[in-house]
């Protein structure tokens, strides 16, 4: 297993010890956001990482294609659904995002089965930057941030409607290709 994926592995086994950091104690214990923020940051870190290492030596694979997007949906999914059982956040905004990362999904599975890649928009990619951003915020929780949590909140949830709506129009083809 070559270095990138056994970053998105690290990624993935570092998204329990994340959960339970944030969650210990209901939340409540700003020492533990700390730490669960540290995990997501790192765990972040990761993803960034493991994209620019593969591809700038040649270390792209089939693992790599297939997990390193699944891990990415699976630490900020964890994070999302955390933070509406902390009540930080309301569970349409949740659906927005978790409703688009499964859409897209689905256009690059359909995709792949037509032999096509589709890869991240400019869109996608400022949207995943806010989405992470977010979560850190909310995830340490300091009162005299929580105008700037906000706008980053609303900011990459627009992002996700329009990247969500920039993939559908420049890949709608892939669904209809056939159709009558």
């Amino acid at each position: 297993m070559n270095l990138p994926n056994k970053l998105t592995v690290l990624r993935v086994i570092m998204i329990p010890f994340f959960v339970i950091a944030l969650m210990l104690e209901g939340g409540n214990n700003q020492m533990y956001r700390y730490i669960a923020a540290a995990i997501f940051v790192i765990a972040s870190f990761t993803d960034f990482l493991d994209g620019n290492i593969a591809r700038k030596y040649g270390l792209v694979t089939n693992f790599g294609k297939f997990m390193d997007p699944l891990a990415d949906k699976l630490l900020v999914c964890s994070a999302l659904i955390c933070l509406i059982e902390l009540g930080q956040l309301p569970a349409w905004m949740v659906l927005i995002i978790i409703s688009r990362e499964f859409i897209i999904s689905g256009f690059r599975l359909v995709a792949s089965d037509n032999g096509v890649v589709i890869a991240a928009s400019y869109w996608g990619k400022w949207k995943t930057v806010f989405q992470m951003v977010s979560v850190i915020l909310l995830i340490i929780n300091i009162e005299a941030l929580s105008m700037l949590t906000n706008i980053a909140l609303w900011i990459a949830l627009a992002l996700t409607v329009i990247s969500l709506v920039d993939y559908v129009v420049k890949n709608i083809g892939i669904l209809t290709e056939g159709d009558i």
